[in-house]
């Protein structure tokens, strides 16, 4: 049985609701339809329609079926669009997800880079928090992402993990800036900007966590997704940040310190679809990492499997926005 074409026939007679009308549709006569339905059902062992002379209703396994087969259509569909285009030499678009603070003259050489090696190719660059890529590679509305572990990669490949030691953005006239380098004990007393834990859940629990097991406790917690933001509310004396340099380039009025030893790290890898990936996805994913470690701090270690994020929990206290993990 050709799966495909009983699929196809299939979704046209259950948007038609009526034999006739779907097989003038395929351009084929009702005989033919009706067999290849039956044996799709004799395949699947379940009864799609339910159909007497005047009406064609869907059962309960129809309708599970209809939703299956428009997803693996439109896969098969792409699949079969990307390989053509590939063969062709015609693979001309790779959508991309990048988180926010990613910096805008990074973001510059990635483009110039992927251009280099990719000649034709658009990158289409989207700026989308980890959480919000998940189920756009899920849904194929974008063909990689760079992501934030730790994360549930379930159905992703991953390309090499990029790790970044973060250190402390203050501002300029607090005391702690005229030292060199900081440790996490030394932040005591101060509030922290972070940013949404909806951005990147794993990443955001495991900060936290990272900073009351290493004797850094918030007096209290701002959220900020945009870098400006993150400047802002630093300047106002609302808490320090964490990044890893870049942010405090921006503005004269703060200064950015390291951390020793180095308890945290920004953990980001490209992940792809694992099943039916955009071809060039793999190939961004190694020009991106290229550029992303050439800053000379950072370094890049080979892909692995990757755990999904703890289920710590962290709990808002009331008015002051103060936060606690609750595993000690």
């Amino acid at each position: 049985m050709d799966l495909v074409r009983a699929l196809r026939s299939f979704v046209v007679v259950a948007d038609e609701r009526h034999f006739g009308r779907a097989a003038d549709r395929l351009g084929i006569t009702q005989p033919p339809l009706s067999r290849r339905i039956a044996r799709l059902e004799a395949e699947l062992g379940a009864r799609l329609f339910d159909r007497d002379s005047r009406r064609v209703e869907l059962t309960e396994a129809g309708h599970v079926l209809l939703a299956e087969a428009r997803d693996v259509l439109a896969r098969w569909d792409r699949m079969i669009t990307l390989v053509g285009k590939a063969h062709r030499g015609e693979t001309d678009t790779v959508r991309a997800g990048v988180p926010p603070e990613v910096p805008g003259r990074v973001l510059a050489a990635i483009l110039r880079a992927f251009a280099d090696v990719c000649p034709g190719v658009r990158l289409d660059l989207q700026e989308l928090t980890t959480a919000e890529q998940l189920p756009l590679l899920a849904d194929r509305q974008l063909d990689t992402g760079l992501l934030h572990h730790p994360v549930d990669t379930a159905d992703l490949r991953l390309g090499p993990v990029v790790e970044t030691p973060l250190g402390v953005v203050l501002p300029r006239a607090d005391p702690l800036a005229a030292r060199t380098e900081l440790a996490l004990p030394d932040l005591a007393g101060h509030g922290l900007v972070l940013f949404p834990r909806a951005a990147a859940p794993g990443r955001y629990d495991e900060t936290l966590r990272t900073c009351w097991e290493h004797g850094f406790r918030p007096t209290t917690v701002h959220h900020a997704r945009n870098p400006e933001f993150v400047l802002g509310l630093v300047l106002a004396g609302s808490g320090v940040a964490f990044d890893s340099g870049g942010v405090a380039r921006r503005e004269p009025r703060v200064v950015w310190r390291p951390l020793r030893p180095e308890p945290l790290t920004w953990r980001m890898s490209f992940a792809w679809p694992a099943t039916s990936p955009h071809p060039l996805a793999p190939r961004l994913a190694e020009v991106a990492t290229e550029v992303l470690r050439s800053d000379g701090v950072s370094t890049v270690v080979p892909p692995g499997p990757v755990q999904p994020p703890r289920p710590w929990e962290v709990v808002y206290a009331s008015g002051a926005g103060a936060v606690s993990p609750l595993a000690q």
